[in-house]
């Protein structure tokens, strides 16, 4: 969708990094992210003149704006996932710095949505997916406080609900968060990937079970549009068989270790091109979950960087 916010005057096009990453950790879909920031430009512009004037903050009146776009996705994006082929993982995203210089005809530059998003914690794979797992409420009243920290006065405006009902929202999302949340520090969680990718390529299976949680889960993207396992498979020795089984199938793959949403994790190509992308929650030194996406609409800022 074309930009609404080129050559603008009035000073919101600086907002719209702010804007991405709002609307990114609500939705875990940059396109989505993109086109709610840009609707909400749209309405902003859609104003007349005297009434934009009117507003004190355009950044608050442009951040409530995408909220409650997002608010509404959030909520029609249920039943899509419905109908969703296997599972629905949230769009992964690359650390530009890792993959050297910008060039090609399919590069997207600074200018790009994905380039916009800051990579720490609140955009971890781990952490949007237990986002996944919260009502859109509850999900929006969290982001916006704990992450944003936004006053619940002005998330009240976005959910139509009380202050004192966004803070028990937002409560019940960071108990969410806190149950599942185990820190590990970023060297020894990319010792541990790495180990994995070793493994994986010299087909090692008895190293693969040791470096996987037995309770681990591996849950895949590829959306229809190629292949996957549908349900999430569990067990570490399980899981260890399909990566190495995925190894004999896949002649020609190419494993990288690359930060995945600023988290240490690995990318596969084939023939220079990204095809999955693979993400990994470690514990005590084991893998006890690996979020797998190989939906190509979903790498879409991986092709760009590698063009």
């Amino acid at each position: 969708m074309g930009s609404v916010v080129t050559g603008s005057t009035d000073g919101t096009a600086g907002e719209r990094r702010q804007l991405i990453n709002v609307a990114y950790r609500l939705l875990g879909s940059v396109s989505e992210a993109e086109d709610a920031v840009q609707d909400a430009y749209a309405r902003w512009y859609g104003l007349s003149r005297s009434r934009r004037q009117e507003i004190r903050s355009p950044g608050a009146w442009l951040t409530t704006v995408t909220s409650r776009i997002c608010l509404d996705l959030l909520g029609s994006a249920r039943v899509r996932r419905e109908r969703y082929v296997g599972a629905w993982l949230p769009e992964p995203l690359p650390d530009r710095t890792e993959w050297g210089p910008v060039g090609g005809t399919g590069a997207t530059g600074p200018g790009d949505p994905a380039d916009q998003i800051v990579l720490d914690e609140s955009v971890s794979m781990a952490f949007l997916v237990v986002l996944e797992s919260m009502t859109p409420a509850e999900r929006v009243a969290f982001v916006l406080h704990d992450v944003f920290r936004y006053p619940f006065a002005d998330i009240a405006g976005v959910v139509g609900r009380t202050p004192a009902a966004c803070k028990q929202l937002a409560a019940s999302g960071r108990r969410r968060v806190d149950v599942s949340r185990t820190p590990v520090a970023v060297n020894g969680r990319a010792d541990t990937v790495r180990r994995v990718k070793e493994a994986w390529e010299s087909q090692d299976i008895a190293t693969l079970v040791g470096l996987l949680d037995p309770a681990a889960v591996m849950t895949a993207d590829g959306g229809g549009m190629v292949g996957a396992v549908l349900r999430p498979v569990e067990g570490g020795a399980r899981i260890a068989q399909y990566m190495v089984a995925i190894a004999d199938k896949a002649p020609g793959l190419v494993l990288l270790e690359r930060s995945v949403n600023g988290v240490p994790g690995l990318v596969a190509e084939r023939d220079g091109v990204v095809v999955t992308v693979a993400s990994f929650d470690v514990s005590d030194g084991r893998v006890t979950r690996i979020w797998v996406v190989r939906n190509p609409e979903k790498l879409r800022p991986w092709a760009a960087w590698r063009d």
